[in-house]
């Protein structure tokens, strides 16, 4: 008898293997190239897949495509970094693939795992082979070449599952530096686990409590609640030019769909054609509209071509800006003081440490989100700091290779707002960028000027290994301090003295006029003073500085330029 997967037994292996890859997300972490604290890989890609279990749960639905839809959409709209957006992009290939089917035999399994790999690739601009996108392929191959022998979900499942491992295991063969450290791909072991947990689930082996707390996932909801205005207290009501703040979701028609496919680019042009402040987000079969209008019909007309029409809320703007600027004029008059003004400019930087965002905040910083290295925020946190802001033109700076993804993300969702992405991967080049920001110039003058500066300055940083290796002919030991120049390690095991030494050394050229000493919150007071003495004694044309950054992770980082 062939096993086929229900709308139930779907639900459980997703929740299954959900739990499974949490359980073990601190070794999928822990798996990246460098030895150092990282936690992206593991930690992002159990936020996104506890996203779609979380979603998944909503609806009553209960048909496979129903089912693999919802966990879909949650995947989507909870993705972070670069592995969760691209476990998103697998399982949308998925839900894909069986749209319209009440149960999943062998063959719709194969066919499924098969578009999830075409889907996932087709998003990632310059695949690379050795990395989870490999490991899923040859795992769906596995799965077709079962699925022609026998028509059984349970044992498509299994040889999908044994050829992932023998992928995985291959990957150090494809990325020689993954050989060379001793790992496998993380996030190909994080995909792993999902599966190990969803074959579990299929099997009705689960006993444990799936459902995470998800305290930060991303959701449609939790976007489209990120995007609030701010109404001018110096503009009069009369002089609103859209006077309706028009909320309204879409629930996609199937019939309506087929004869007037969705394009969500081409709908929000045309959208955009009606009023200002647009937003539209969509997934699998919803849409969600925020717009200011003079007209709501001509938005609702819009929308009813693609489906039924829920959640409808529009506010009269005109009347809300009365009451708030009789509110400010009478606080301007009791305080002598004036309502804000829009500025030309606002710039948004993402840091760690209370110092690194004095830092920023002195070079012209207007809002700092937290997070960095093994704490990347969610695309909802950039939001919110953006709309915090009251400028016509605002750039982000990420400051984290990991971070620019979803800085991008953000910066897309706003359509009347303009907002440029400076892709920064670390505290020096985002130091770089703030250098180059000139307030006088316009801003493409900025934006080229402030990713010029990027290039201007060298990077390192002084951490602790958190296993042993040998990477680059250099052995290190765990819990050995390790000076990382330009993304190369160039000394470990040494004193935290002797890494920063050695690290100057190598980061400091006959080009260097400035060194700026960056101290972490497990920096030695003794180490910097014998940094800035070595500096001075060797390189007299160099100029210190040091700031106090209580920066977690780095004991150091020192930007040079």
């Amino acid at each position: 008898m062939s096993t086929k997967i229900d709308g139930k037994t779907l639900i459980d292996m997703f929740a299954e293997g959900a739990h499974v890859l949490d359980q073990h997300s601190e070794r999928v972490d822990a798996l990246n190239v460098f030895p150092v604290p990282d936690g992206d890989t593991g930690t992002n890609m159990s936020l996104t897949i506890n996203s779609g279990v979380k979603e998944m749960k909503q609806g009553e639905d209960m048909r496979t495509s129903a089912v693999a839809k919802r966990f879909s959409k949650g995947l989507l709209m909870g993705a972070r970094g670069n592995s969760g957006v691209i476990l998103s992009q697998l399982f949308r290939g998925f839900a894909k693939g069986i749209e319209k089917k009440d149960e999943i035999d062998g063959h719709a399994l194969a066919s499924a795992l098969e578009n999830g790999v075409d889907t996932a690739y087709r998003a990632v601009m310059k695949p690379v082979e050795g990395t989870i996108l490999s490991v899923a392929k040859d795992a769906a191959k596995a799965a077709r070449k079962e699925a022609r022998k026998h028509n059984d979900a349970d044992a498509v499942l299994e040889k999908a599952l044994d050829e992932l491992r023998r992928s995985l295991e291959r990957t150090p063969d494809l990325l020689p530096v993954l050989k060379e450290v001793g790992v496998v791909d993380s996030g190909g072991q994080g995909l792993l686990h999902i599966c190990e947990g969803m074959l579990a689930g299929l099997r009705g082996e689960s006993t444990a409590d799936h459902v995470k707390d998800a305290k930060e996932q991303s959701s449609m909801e939790n976007l489209v609640e990120a995007e609030h205005h701010h109404i001018q207290g110096d503009i009069a009501p009369e002089d609103i030019e859209f006077g309706y703040c028009t909320e309204v979701m879409i629930r996609f028609d199937d019939e309506k769909t087929k004869e007037n496919p969705f394009d969500e680019d081409e709908f929000r042009t045309t959208l955009s054609e009606h009023g200002d402040s647009l937003l539209v987000v969509s997934d699998e079969d919803l849409v969600k509209i925020h717009i200011h209008v003079e007209y709501p019909g001509a938005v609702m007309d819009e929308a009813q071509k693609y489906g039924e029409l829920i959640n409808v809320k529009i506010d009269n703007m005109r009347e809300q800006q009365a009451e708030l600027s009789s509110d400010m004029h009478k606080e301007a008059t009791e305080t002598g003081g004036q309502a804000e003004k829009k500025s030309t400019y606002a710039v948004i930087a993402v840091t760690m440490g209370s110092g690194v965002q004095e830092l920023f905040e002195s070079l012209g910083v207007d809002e700092v989100v937290e997070g960095g290295q093994t704490m990347n925020p969610s695309t909802e946190q950039i939001i919110d700091a953006i709309n915090k802001t009251n400028a016509e033109h605002v750039f982000l700076i990420p400051n984290n290779g990991n971070i620019v993804m979803t800085a991008e993300q953000a910066a897309d969702v706003f359509e009347d707002l303009d907002v440029r992405v400076i892709p920064t991967k670390s505290v020096p080049q985002g130091l770089g960028a703030m250098f180059a920001f000139n307030e006088e110039e316009d801003v493409a003058a900025n934006e080229e000027a402030m990713k010029e500066g990027i290039s201007t300055v060298k990077s390192a940083q002084v951490t602790t290994s958190i296993r042993d290796t040998t990477i680059e002919g250099i052995e290190i030991k765990e819990n050995d301090f390790m000076g990382i120049v330009e993304g190369k390690i160039v000394s470990a095991g040494e004193t935290l003295e002797e890494t920063l030494k050695k690290m100057a050394d190598a980061l400091i050229d006959d080009e260097i006029e400035m060194l700026t000493i960056i101290a972490g919150e497990d920096a030695e007071e003794a180490c910097t003073e014998a940094l800035a003495s070595h500096v001075e004694a060797h390189y007299e044309d160099v100029e210190t500085e040091i700031h106090d950054g209580k920066q977690p992770i780095y004991h150091y980082i020192l930007s040079a330029e």
